[in-house]
């Protein structure tokens, strides 16, 4: 999923229903644009994503059209829309250890963390040194200078989480996740080590779909989703955060799928041994 297609498809669906009240209003597009004092045009790039409305947009267009009661749910779509893609170059401008900051506050205020990864182990699990290489391609990619060592402690700093029981956890990781090369091996191998740890916390489900297990679903890209209430994206140029019932709705039955091709407990365990041991043979270490 790029930034660029999940923003327009959310402005086409708040369009959508603004030509709904429109046409509710029996009003052709020249008639509403007349009445504001609008271009025509204006009018039509709204209702067909091309345009995103301001608040004064929405607040003339229901009182034009005469639904004033759906002022406020047009304003939450909007609102929506002005998060639903936060640019990470803008975002990271206060640096690596702000966003880290911003992520906690969040943390406190979810009860069920859901996340499915397919490319590297979830920011909440990893050891420093992991987190370390982890920002540092990061910082590459967007061609930013970064906070690293500041980051990394706040990251550790938000994994105390883990160990309270008001919180649950629910994590599934592909194997792949587990052997991409994102790292040198000493790195991975004590990342490895700390997951077989974790996973036997008792507020946490930490399971691992294998190689062989056949999919129903692909694992097109990761996501965390928080209580039912925030679907969470990362992409290359942004951070997605979904909150639309039927987008939240669609996340949970995807990441329903997924924990059910998963294996837990000592499966699980046997899988992340399985990679210690081919990892330990190549750099040429003891796996025990």
């Amino acid at each position: 999923m790029s930034g660029v297609s999940s923003l327009h498809e959310a402005r086409l669906v708040l369009g959508k229903r603004l030509r709904e009240l429109r046409r509710h209003a029996e009003l052709s597009g020249r008639q509403l644009a007349e009445a504001l004092a609008w271009p025509p045009s204006k009018v039509s790039k709204l209702e067909n994503g091309r345009q995103s409305p301001t608040e004064a947009d929405i607040r003339a267009w229901t009182k034009a059209t005469d639904s004033l009661d759906d002022t406020e749910g047009l304003l939450a779509s909007l609102h929506m829309l002005t998060v639903q893609h936060i640019e990470w170059q803008r975002q990271l401008r206060g640096g690596l250890k702000t966003h880290q900051t911003e992520l906690a506050a969040l943390d406190a205020k979810t009860r069920l963390f859901r996340a499915l990864e397919c490319t590297f182990v979830p920011g909440l699990l990893q050891t420093a040194e992991y987190a370390r290489a982890r920002f540092r391609q990061s910082l590459k990619v967007l061609r930013v200078a970064g906070d690293v060592d500041e980051a990394v402690q706040a990251r550790i700093r938000r994994q105390e989480i883990l160990y309270r029981a008001d919180k649950r956890f629910h994590f599934v990781l592909t194997e792949a996740a587990l052997r991409y090369r994102l790292c040198t091996p000493e790195v991975m191998l004590g990342q490895l080590d700390r997951l077989i740890a974790l996973s036997a916390l008792p507020n946490m489900k930490f399971g691992i779909i294998g190689f062989e297990t056949p999919y129903v679903v692909a694992p097109t890209h990761g996501f965390w989703l928080l209580d039912d209430d925030r679907v969470m994206v990362e992409t290359f140029s942004a951070e997605l955060n979904l909150a639309q019932p039927q987008e939240i709705e669609l996340y949970r039955s995807i990441f329903e799928s997924m924990a059910t091709a998963a294996v837990y407990g000592r499966s699980a365990r046997s899988v992340i041994k399985r990679v210690i041991d081919d990892l330990s043979a190549e750099a040429g270490t003891d796996g025990d």
